[in-house]
C-alpha cells in the first residue's frame, strides 16, 4: 500500500484540508454578523475581540491544530525525497502560530469592536504576541509554499510547482500591503485576497496529495 492510500495518513490531509474552509467560513460569518465590523477595512484577527471573541479565538485555535494534522499528514505522504522535511515542518509552525494568535489576541483598533477609538496608539503585550506570531507564522507559510515548489517541479508538477510559487510571492506582499497599510482599504483588500489564496492552495495540495497514490 502506498503513503497515499495509508487511512492514517489520508485522514491527516483530509483535517488539512478542512482547515482553510472551516476558518473562512466561520470568519466570514461573524464578519457579516457582528455590529461595527467592516471587512474592508478590519482585519479578520479583530473579531478576537467583544463579548463573542472567544468565537475567533477558538476558530483560530482549532484551525491551527487543522493544519498541523495536515503538515503531519503531508510528511507521511511526501517522505522520502525533496520537500519531505522542512514544508510539513514550515507548516506545522504556521499550525502553532495560529494557536498563538488565538490565544494572545489582538487590539482593538479602527473602531471595532463597536466603541474602540479610531486611533489606539498603543499596543499591549497580548497584542504585541498576536503580531509577532502572525508574523513568524506568515513567514512559515510563504517559505512552505516556496520550499513544496521545489518538491512539485522534481515530480514534473510544474502547474503545481507555479502555483505553489505563485501563491507564496502573493501572499508575502499582501502581509506587508498589510502591516504597512494602516487600516487603508486597498492594502486590507491585497491581505484578504492573499489569505483566501493561501487557504484554497493549501486545501488543494491536501487534496492532490490525499487523492494522488503515487509520489
Amino acid at each position: 500500500m502506498s503513503r497515499g492510500a495509508d487511512p492514517r495518513t489520508r485522514l491527516l490531509l483530509l483535517l488539512g484540508l478542512l482547515a482553510g474552509p472551516g476558518y473562512v467560513v466561520v470568519s466570514l460569518t461573524q464578519a457579516l454578523t457582528r455590529e461595527g465590523f467592516d471587512l474592508t477595512r478590519h482585519a479578520w484577527s479583530l473579531l478576537a475581540n467583544g463579548d463573542l471573541g472567544w468565537i475567533q479565538m477558538t476558530n483560530l485555535i482549532i484551525t491551527g491544530l487543522l493544519v498541523i494534522a495536515g503538515a503531519l499528514g503531508l510528511r507521511r505522504r511526501l517522505r522520502p525525497g525533496i520537500g519531505s522535511t522542512w514544508p510539513p515542518r514550515l507548516l506545522a509552525g504556521y499550525g502553532l502560530s495560529m494557536i498563538a494568535a488565538g490565544i494572545f489576541r489582538a487590539d482593538p483598533a479602527l473602531g471595532f469592536p463597536a466603541g474602540t477609538p479610531a486611533d489606539t496608539g498603543t499596543m499591549s503585550w497580548h497584542g504585541l504576541l498576536h503580531f509577532g506570531a502572525g508574523a513568524i507564522g506568515f513567514g512559515c507559510l510563504v517559505a512552505a509554499c516556496l520550499g513544496l515548489a521545489r518538491r512539485f517541479a522534481a515530480d514534473r508538477r510544474r502547474g503545481w510547482a507555479v502555483l505553489s510559487r505563485t501563491t507564496g510571492v502573493l501572499f508575502l506582499a499582501g502581509f506587508v500591503a498589510m502591516a504597512a497599510g494602516g487600516g487603508r482599504v486597498a492594502a486590507n483588500l491585497a491581505f484578504t485576497a492573499a489569505m483566501l489564496l493561501a487557504w484554497a492552495w493549501l486545501s488543494s495540495t491536501m487534496w492532490h496529495h490525499r487523492s494522488s497514490t503515487t509520489h
